[in-house]
């Protein structure tokens, strides 16, 4: 039998803060959505840009790894098996969803400062010449 690969590496942004959860097995599971965004000319010699927006679910210990790092505007490579379900609701209607099951995650950028945080700053400026508090002959 051939072999075969069912592998997705994504480099983007997070378009919100994660939602972790807990199955009632105590399994961690979290879901978080990834902004891919690619540019291009069209035929006119127009510059175009389009995003895709990518579902991404993370388990166990990955899964709460991801809540400690991540937040909106973060970016990040994720790697992981593309995944297809459906379920039906209460309605009858059948709903179908595409996501990224990640077994890998990599924080691209600095940790974001949180609002109203600023940056330390430091006046440079020379040291005061050391004055001696003996009398010198």
């Amino acid at each position: 039998m051939a072999k075969s690969l069912n592998q997705a590496q994504l480099i983007g942004n997070l378009t919100a803060d994660p939602e972790l959860r807990y199955t009632p097995q105590g399994t961690a599971v979290i879901n978080f959505s990834v902004a891919t965004n690619r540019s291009w000319k069209d035929s006119q010699g127009q510059a175009k840009e389009e995003a895709t927006f990518h579902r991404i679910v993370a388990w166990d210990k990955l899964a709460e790894i991801c809540s400690q790092l991540l937040s909106k505007g973060r970016k990040v490579y994720v790697e992981g098996r593309i995944s297809n379900r459906n379920w039906e609701d209460k309605e009858g209607n059948r709903h179908y969803i595409t996501e990224i099951v990640a077994n890998e995650m990599i924080v691209l950028d600095s940790r974001k400062r949180e609002a109203g945080e600023t940056t330390p700053t430091k006046e440079l400026t020379p040291p005061e010449p050391e004055t001696s508090s003996k009398p010198t002959k």
